[in-house]
C-alpha cells in the first residue's frame, strides 16, 4: 500500500468512526453478520502468505467456501499450527508488516514475548466497544470525565491500547480527558486527588484486583472516593458479585450496573466483547440463582458475561471451546484462543430468563429510577420496555467465558502457567523436599483481595516447616519473574510472593492417589 492509498484508507475509516452513531454500528449485524465471516475469510485467504500456505497445505481451495456450513467446516488457527509456525510478516496482508503502525506484545508460558501487529483503524473497531461503555454505562456524552488509565504501559497491550480508543472518543466529541499513570498506584492516587474535583465523574481503567488495591490503598490514605463518581472498566479476570458489590460500595457506586464494566479482551485481537448494563443485571441476577446459572452454563460458578457485536468478531463454539475470526493486523479466522465457554443469542437469553422468573430489561428500569443494584426479582411476565428506551438494552448476542483450558491462572491480568511454577520447585535444595506436584490457584481472602495460591506436595518422610515454605515461596518468585514478563510487568510487587502450603504426599484433596493430576483450579 502506498502512501497515499495509506492515507485516504485513514481518513475514511476516521470519518466513518466519527460521524457514524453508536446505535448504527450495534445494528449492523441484524442484516450482515454472516457475510460478515465470509468475506473475511476470502480476503485473507487471498491476501494473507501464511493463511494461503495454511489452507495449501490442507489442500482446502478458498472458492469452494460459500455458506456459513462450509466456513464452520475450515480447521481452526491457534498459536502453535499458525502464528508460531510462519514469519511475522507473512501473517500481516500482503506479507508487510510495515503496512502496521504499532505492535504489542504478550508472553507466553516461556516468557518469550509473541507479538501482535494493528493499524490504525484496527483500533477503531475496538474504540466501538469503549464508546458503548463510556455512552451506555456512564453517559459520559453529558459528563466531564476523566479516564485513568491504570493498565501496564510500555509494549503491554492494555495500556497503549485502551489510551488510544479513549483519545478517539474525545475526538469524536465525549468530553473525555485521559491521563495515563499506568499501573503506580502513587501516581494513580495523585492524580485523582489533584484532577479529580474538575471533573463530573472519574473512570478507573486496569485489572480488577489492582483497581481495588488503588481503591483500599485510598481509603486508607484518606481518599474519599464518593465525591469523584467513580466509574470502573476492567479486563483480564473473572471476578464474583460479591467482589462488584464490595468495590462499588467502597467507592459510593449507586447502581453497579452502570458503573462498572469488564471487557473480554486479548491481545492477539483487542476487545472481543464488554460488559453492558444488561449483561451485568442477568448476572447479578445468576449470582444468586445458582440453579438459573447451572441450567444456563452448565455448572453453578459464575463465568464472564458479555455482550459482542458479531460484525466486528464472530464466534463459534468448538467442542465447549470458543473460536472467533475478526480483522486485525494479523487478521485471524476461526481461531482458538482456548477459552473455553458458549454464546447465547439475545431472544434466546431474554426467553431462558423469562423462564425463570426475571425480566433484567424492567430490572435496569426499575434500578436506572432507584439507583440501587439491579439484582431484585421482577413480575415473571412484567411487559418489556421499548429495546431502546433506556442505554444498555441492545439486541446484541451473548458470549459467556470461563477462561482458558490451557490450565493457565489469570493473575492481575497476567497468564500464569504451571510450568514456571515447576522451574520454581526444581532448583537445588528445593527439589530434595517435594515430588514436584503442586495446586496454583488465585485465591480471595475475607476483604476479597486476590493472592496467590501454591499447595505443594512434601517428598515421602518430609515435615513441613516456616523455612521451607518461605524458601519455596522465593524459588517459586524468582523463577515467575524471569520465566513470565507479564507477571513481573503486571503483578504489584507486593502481590508477587505467592503464599505456600505444604501437604503430605498423597493428600486427598489435593493429591488423590491414582487420580491423574491437575496443577491448576479455577
Amino acid at each position: 500500500m502506498n502512501r497515499k492509498s495509506r492515507q485516504q484508507q485513514v481518513i475514511k475509516a476516521f470519518e466513518e468512526f466519527l460521524s457514524t452513531p453508536l446505535e448504527t454500528l450495534l445494528q449492523r449485524h441484524l442484516n450482515t453478520e454472516t457475510s460478515a465471516a465470509l468475506s473475511l475469510f476470502h480476503d485473507v485467504a487471498a491476501n494473507v502468505p501464511a493463511y494461503k500456505a495454511f489452507l495449501a497445505e490442507r489442500e482446502i481451495n478458498p472458492a469452494t467456501i460459500q455458506t456459513l456450513e462450509e466456513f464452520q467446516k475450515l480447521p481452526a488457527i491457534a498459536k502453535q499450527n499458525y502464528i508460531l509456525r510462519y514469519p511475522l510478516a507473512d501473517l500481516c496482508r500482503n506479507g508487510q508488516l510495515q503496512a502496521c503502525d504499532m505492535i504489542a506484545a504478550s508472553s507466553g508460558s516461556s516468557g518469550k514475548p509473541t507479538f501482535w501487529p494493528r493499524f490504525f483503524t484496527d483500533e477503531l473497531q475496538i474504540a466501538t466497544r469503549f464508546e458503548q461503555i463510556f455512552h451506555d454505562s456512564f453517559y459520559t456524552d453529558t459528563r466531564r470525565t476523566l479516564a485513568v488509565i491504570c493498565f501496564t504501559l510500555g509494549t503491554w497491550v492494555g495500556g497503549m491500547f485502551t489510551t488510544n480508543c479513549c483519545r478517539y472518543l474525545a475526538s469524536k466529541g465525549y468530553p473525555i480527558t485521559v491521563i495515563t499513570p499506568g499501573n503506580n498506584k502513587e501516581e494513580i492516587l495523585r492524580v485523582v486527588q489533584e484532577l479529580g474535583s474538575a471533573f463530573e465523574q472519574v473512570v478507573l481503567l486496569g485489572y480488577p484486583p489492582f483497581l481495588k488495591d488503588v481503591i483500599d490503598t485510598g481509603i486508607a490514605c484518606g481518599v474519599e472516593w464518593q465525591q469523584y463518581q467513580i466509574k470502573l472498566v476492567m479486563a483480564g479476570e473473572v471476578f464474583s458479585e460479591e467482589w462488584r458489590s464490595l468495590v462499588g460500595e467502597r467507592v459510593g457506586s449507586q447502581n453497579p450496573c452502570y458503573d462498572f464494566a469488564s471487557l473480554y479482551g486479548t491481545a492477539d485481537a483487542g476487545v472481543l466483547g464488554n460488559e453492558t448494563p444488561l449483561s451485568i443485571c442477568i448476572r447479578r441476577f445468576l449470582a444468586i440463582n445458582p440453579d438459573a446459572a447451572r441450567a444456563l452454563f452448565g455448572e453453578s460458578r459464575l463465568p464472564t458475561l458479555v455482550q459482542y457485536d458479531p460484525c466486528s468478531r464472530f464466534f463459534e463454539v468448538q467442542d465447549g471451546g470458543l473460536l472467533f475470526s475478526g480483522d486485525n493486523g494479523i487478521p485471524l479466522v476461526r481461531y482458538d484462543i482456548l477459552d473455553t465457554g458458549g454464546i447465547i443469542s439475545y431472544d434466546a437469553m431474554l426467553q431462558f430468563l423469562a423462564e425463570w422468573g426475571f425480566n433484567p430489561v424492567a430490572a435496569l428500569e426499575n434500578s436506572a429510577q432507584a439507583k440501587r443494584p439491579a439484582i431484585a426479582n421482577t413480575t415473571p411476565h412484567s411487559p418489556l420496555p421499548t429495546p431502546h428506551s433506556l442505554r444498555g438494552i441492545h439486541q446484541l448476542p451473548f458470549v459467556y467465558v470461563f477462561g482458558r483450558s490451557n490450565f493457565t491462572v489469570s493473575y492481575f491480568g497476567a497468564n500464569i502457567y504451571p510450568e514456571n511454577v515447576t522451574v520454581g520447585l526444581e532448583q537445588p535444595g528445593i527439589q530434595e523436599w517435594v515430588t514436584g506436584k503442586f495446586v496454583l490457584q488465585v485465591k480471595e481472602d475475607a476483604d476479597k483481595n486476590r493472592f496467590l495460591s501454591v499447595v505443594v506436595e512434601l517428598a515421602p518422610g518430609v515435615e513441613g516447616s516456616e523455612d521451607k515454605k518461605q524458601a519455596i515461596a522465593s524459588s517459586i518468585l524468582s523463577q515467575l519473574l524471569r520465566l513470565n514478563s507479564e507477571f513481573a510487568n503486571y503483578v504489584p510487587a507486593e502481590y508477587q510472593t505467592p503464599e505456600i502450603t505444604l501437604a503430605p504426599m498423597g493428600d486427598f484433596e489435593y493429591f488423590p492417589i491414582g487420580v491423574k493430576h491437575r496443577y491448576t483450579r479455577q
